[in-house]
């Protein structure tokens, strides 16, 4: 079964008995508004028994009528914005939608929770070309729960929905008649949470911070990048751009937290789940760290000149990138759906439940949180010290790499802090971040030596000339050089003087 994607952009309106919908002609564009007559619609939606699909602004549908019937996934993207992934009509929920939302439900039942009955009028608003610029929809709903509890609710509501490709111009233009006729933005993001909301049977809400305390400041940074790591789960499902890379580092955002702040969350409960955020980290790697190689290797191909790409270069390089990037895929999608991974989101829900908070969490945050940053600021002091006083060679190399990690650690930990500490932290992390480019471009170009060496000894094997390879080798190797020198004088920049009081 094949699911397909359309990205929705609309905003809802609240309305009532008395309100008329304003003439829309000449806003935006719109030179006419036609009447596509109304659809009778039937949606069952389907969610957990305590609505975690709910409560991440999730939904799940099977609806019948109109012309896009069938099982229907919305995943919030931006405010506005949500993408709709849909897949045929059928008894159960559809596996490839089941998938999606796996990182949420965990092996709890999906299963009906609230029925919508929508009679849609439908007009379209179009330009002078007769081009779709937007769909307006006036909706009378009447809502029942299916969960064995007692709820109704009904009312009407206005959806304005911008065409494909359509101009965010034209949601403003028709947004400032309808608030002109009197017409309000709904309080809820969709059908199914105003339903919930009417019956009384709302999902939970999330967690907010709720002081300064050191544990709440390092608590809200945690559920900010467990929230980004399930989000990114779907992303990676989809093989969405980047998806991996953001879900890769949410995961070393949450583990570098519960290290550097060790004093404020006890380590006997923190220790194993940040194992198993190691453990997750490096099987994304793969992935990621394939993909960041092929488009190295492939822009320093291209930036050759034509005499001196010597043999099939280009062809090798696509085998072994495709070869790589099918089974670092497969090898990524098999770890999202293992009791290992799911255990893991299950710990740091607990953790974020019930936190196993040390005395210092219920200290002010601008006396705990500046010990953890300046004791990660002192270990990478020490470590790129230590590299550099090392000769060229791979133990120079095994060290910047060491060196490497130690600024992600500070540059995370200061980030964590700056909404306590302001300014200072905000600082030292921009300053951090330099050392970490440089010293993560040397890393990229110590792996890429490797791999192109790797990739001459097949040429070679295959009786074709290893010229290229050996060029890109020594391209490599000037790069490393090169990054080595500039650290020095990165590092320079970024300790200069006496480290500000965070």
């Amino acid at each position: 079964m094949t699911a397909d994607t359309k990205r929705e952009i609309e905003r809802k309106y609240e309305t009532g008995p008395d309100i008329r919908l304003p003439r829309l002609k000449g806003a935006a564009g719109i030179a006419e508004t036609a009447d596509r007559g109304v659809t009778e619609l039937d949606a069952v939606y389907y969610d957990t028994a305590d609505l975690r699909l709910a409560a991440a602004g999730i939904t799940l549908r099977r609806r019948t009528g109109g012309e896009d019937a069938g099982w229907h996934l919305k995943l919030p993207v931006a405010p506005d914005v949500r993408d709709e992934v849909r897949a045929p009509l059928g008894d159960g929920v559809p596996e490839p939608l089941a998938a999606l939302v796996r990182a949420r439900t965990r092996g709890a039942e999906l299963a009906p929770v609230v029925r919508l009955l929508s009679a849609r009028d439908v007009r379209h608003l179009l330009d002078a070309q007769g081009t779709l610029l937007a769909e307006l929809s006036t909706d009378t709903v009447r809502a029942q729960l299916l969960d064995g509890t007692p709820g109704r609710a009904e009312w009407t509501e206005v959806e304005v929905e911008l065409a494909d490709g359509g101009d965010l111009a034209v949601l403003d233009a028709v947004e400032k008649r309808l608030r002109k006729a009197g017409l309000r933005p709904a309080a809820s993001a969709s059908k199914l949470a105003r339903a919930l909301a009417d019956t009384g049977r709302q999902a939970p809400p999330k967690r907010k911070k709720t002081g300064d305390t050191a544990g709440d400041h390092v608590l809200s940074y945690l559920r900010a990048h467990v929230d980004a790591l399930l989000a990114a789960d779907a992303a990676v499902r989809r093989d969405l751009p980047d998806s991996v890379h953001k879900m890769r580092v949410a995961t070393r955002r949450l583990r570098s937290a519960l290290r550097s702040y060790r004093k404020v969350l006890d380590r006997a409960a923190t220790d194993p789940v940040a194992e198993e955020l190691k453990w997750l980290g490096g099987e994304l790697g793969v992935d990621r760290d394939q993909e960041v190689l092929t488009e190295r290797l492939t822009a320093r191909i291209d930036a050759l000149p034509g005499t001196l790409v010597l043999g099939p270069v280009r062809g090798r390089l696509r085998v072994w990138a495709t070869a790589g990037r099918a089974g670092a895929r497969g090898r990524t999608l098999a770890v999202l759906d293992t009791d290992r991974y799911l255990a893991l989101l299950d710990a740091l829900d607990a953790l974020l439940t019930d936190p196993p908070l040390r005395p210092a969490a219920g200290k002010p945050a601008a006396k705990v949180l500046p010990r953890a940053v300046l004791k990660e600021y002192e270990r990478l002091a020490a470590r790129v010290d230590r590299a550099l006083a090392l000769p060229p060679g791979e133990e120079r190399d095994l060290a910047l790499h060491a060196a490497r990690k130690a600024a992600k650690r500070t540059r995370y930990a200061a980030e964590a802090a700056a909404p306590a500490l302001g300014k200072p932290a905000k600082r030292l992390a921009r300053r951090v971040k330099s050392v970490q480019k440089v010293l993560g471009d040397h890393q990229d170009s110590v792996v890429a030596r490797a791999t192109l060496r790797d990739l001459a000894i097949k040429a070679y094997a295959a009786g074709e000339t290893a010229f290229t390879w050996g060029l890109l080798y020594g391209q490599e190797q000037a790069s490393a050089a090169e990054r080595e020198r500039e650290l020095g004088e990165v590092w320079a920049a970024a300790s200069a003087g006496k480290l500000r009081r965070l």
